[in-house]
């Protein structure tokens, strides 16, 4: 089934107030998790364990990002596509960038998905290759989502929907020293946007933000220039300050200054940081749900515990369903600085590029 649909239904049932369409009780929100790849076959069960365990807790689907490489990288990809879809199983959404890609593998990734039933893919320009600057694509290969869209409509028709990413504060490469884009720039960026819309994309997943505000403009500027479809926003849980550092660095990401402010005395402490990243994440969705979007989406980076408490301090999951537990101390409460300890790095793909 195409994502996009689940999410009009679910967030159908919302509205009226039913029961959803899998028969859970009525929510108001619907969300959906982000996985990426593992490196190595060895951590394909562990991770197959970790989306069981939360698919268990209702999401309308789950994707997985794409990592780059070689065909063995691309059959890694592929075969834990595979597995979501049918073993756990779930609605899968697959990434599927142009970085080396040459077209006879992108239609080698598109075939594989397709016979193992998978409708869904998030289409990406993806990162400029390791050790290059500057995004330059591969002998045959496409420059941009937008071909690599174009490409999915001519070739395979109305069988699989089609995501794309939206930048709120627009694409790292068009963010200038100053860390804003100028007008023109973010004015291109949502025409460019409407052009992938416009070529078969059905569904728009947004970049990281911490700045909810800005987020709102980006949906209310989408609509003014006739983009219909479903926006949802890309929820980044603060697991540790190292990764919250690493991430938003990458995606030249505003930081409020209510966030530094809050995470500077406790940088060192992990528990803390965490706690007070489920109690940040909480306080942006419920903005988000007050303004009338129904949808989340969770980047999970392979952990439960800060996806899970959001959503439970949400009430779009029950704590008994919580199969882990969660920090004893309310997430909503940020911990002192006890002990001099430094949070672990981050995993996670970066720029989800034009």
């Amino acid at each position: 089934m195409k994502v996009v649909d689940k999410i009009r239904e679910a967030v159908v049932a919302c509205e009226r107030g039913g029961e959803a369409n899998s028969g859970r009780n009525r929510r108001e929100a619907v969300f959906s998790l982000e996985f990426f790849t593992p490196r190595k076959a060895s951590e394909v069960d562990h991770l197959l364990g970790l989306i069981g365990r939360l698919v268990a807790r209702g999401p309308a689907f789950c994707d997985l990002t794409w990592r780059s490489g070689s065909l063995a990288t691309d059959d890694l990809t592929l075969e834990v596509t595979a597995k979501m879809q049918n073993a756990v199983p779930v609605e899968t959404m697959m990434h599927l960038a142009c970085t080396n890609m040459p077209v006879q593998r992108i239609d080698r990734a598109l075939e594989r998905i397709k016979s193992d039933g998978v409708q869904n893919v998030l289409a990406l320009r993806g990162d400029p290759p390791n050790g290059q600057d500057k995004f330059v694509p591969v002998p045959d290969g496409f420059a941009s989502a937008l071909e690599l869209v174009e490409h999915i409509k001519a070739k395979y028709g109305d069988y699989f929907g089609i995501t794309v990413a939206g930048y709120p504060e627009g694409h790292p490469d068009v963010i200038g020293s100053e860390g804003v884009a100028s007008d023109d720039a973010y004015q291109n960026e949502l025409a460019y946007l409407k052009r992938k819309v416009d070529a078969g994309a059905d569904l728009i997943i947004t970049q990281l933000f911490f700045d909810t505000d800005i987020f709102l403009k980006f949906v209310n500027n989408c609509r003014q220039v006739g983009i219909t479809c479903p926006i949802v926003p890309g929820i980044m849980p603060i697991a540790t300050y190292k990764g919250f550092v690493r991430m938003t660095g990458i995606c030249k990401t505003k930081i409020p200054a209510e966030v530094s402010a809050a995470l500077e005395p406790i940088k060192h402490n992990d528990e803390a940081v965490r706690n007070y990243g489920i109690h940040l994440g909480t306080e942006m969705c419920k903005k988000i749900l007050a303004s009338g979007i129904k949808t989340l989406h969770m980047y999970t980076f392979n952990k439960e515990v800060s996806a899970l408490a959001i959503l439970m301090n949400l009430g779009l999951i029950e704590e008994s369903g919580v199969s882990r537990s969660l920090p004893q101390r309310h997430p909503s409460k940020v911990l002192p600085v006890e002990e001099d300890q430094h949070p672990n790095s981050g995993t996670k793909e970066a720029k989800k590029k034009f």
